[in-house]
């Protein structure tokens, strides 16, 4: 009998609409495998809790994206219920999506990452005026370039704005240069994309509207700077003990080498996402990627 698989989706996180899509492509990836596949919207924690216990899945597929599914309040949820579940593990998704811890492991590990430091939205806009221009502001923990701001002219500081004075920001040097990614799936990188959006960066609208962005598949790069970014791919996703899958983020110039921007623990399954891109680049369908993700499932177990 095949297992029973609940696809989570949806949540309460400003990327909902992302995971909505994302799961909709892992039900019918995973109907097609044969399983037997649940949907569950999440949008009642109560709600998502009743329909575990009444549909007992055997795996839970975390379609989640953004805070409370990708930050490890969903996984640690599925720990104590002992229900195994796809993508990385509490801790791994704690740190992933905490961008400053994530930055001291690397920087631990030997990755080189861009200059900056943590503060909160009050205190950015206390100091903004003294910062050297260009940087770079984002949320500590957030995803799909959510609230991210550069800046690179003194006037660009008055477009940012963060309706929470305590909300947690970091604020690092801008990096020009190479936008780049790497899978790294089953501990293993193989292959770079360079992105180019049309127009600015590679943010929510670039990296979800059809036609924004070229992605360079592999990306045009030097040989030794491809290496690079495989082993420091590699490296953050097993520091971090990620599982089967992650993403990770950096820039590239001459000048400055490869730096880590970020890892993403839960990346995004949707048409115009980069890990199935790369999946089908080295021969694994969006399907099989699926199917490893749920062979592949597990929760802490309990002593």
């Amino acid at each position: 009998m095949s297992k029973k698989v609940m696809v989570v989706m949806g949540g309460f996180s400003s990327e909902r609409e992302v995971s909505l899509e994302s799961g909709k492509g892992a039900v019918a990836a995973l109907t097609k495998k044969g399983y037997q596949v649940i949907v569950h919207d999440l949008t009642d924690t109560n709600k998502f809790i009743t329909a575990l216990n009444d549909n007992k899945p055997d795996v839970v597929f975390n379609a989640l994206h953004g805070n409370w599914g990708e930050d490890g309040t969903v996984p640690a949820l599925l720990d104590l219920l002992q229900i195994p579940y796809t993508h990385s593990g509490m801790n791994a998704s704690v740190i992933g999506m905490d961008k400053s811890l994530t930055k001291l492991i690397a920087e631990q590990a030997g990755i080189k990452t861009a200059k900056g430091r943590k503060m909160t939205a009050k205190e950015f806009i206390s100091i903004a005026p003294t910062l050297p221009i260009p940087f770079v502001v984002k949320p500590v923990s957030d995803g799909s370039s959510v609230g991210v701001f550069i800046v690179k002219k003194p006037e660009d500081i008055f477009r940012i704005r963060y309706s929470d004075p305590k909300t947690e920001l970091l604020v690092e040097e801008y990096i020009d240069g190479h936008e780049l990614t790497v899978m790294c799936y089953q501990g293993k990188a193989h292959v770079v994309t360079e992105l180019q959006a049309k127009n600015g960066f590679y943010d929510y609208k670039h990296k979800y509207t059809q036609g924004e962005t070229n992605h360079i598949l592999p990306a045009k790069i030097p040989d030794d700077i491809t290496q690079v970014c495989l082993k420091y791919a590699e490296t953050i996703h097993n520091k971090l003990n990620c599982k089967t899958v992650s993403r990770s983020d950096f820039r590239y110039n001459p000048q400055q080498g490869v730096v880590f921007l970020e890892i993403n623990t839960h990346p995004g399954m949707t048409a115009l996402s980069l890990v199935p891109e790369q999946a089908k680049y080295i021969g694994i369908s969006y399907e099989d990627l699926c199917q490893t993700l749920v062979e592949e499932a597990a929760c802490r177990q309990l002593k």
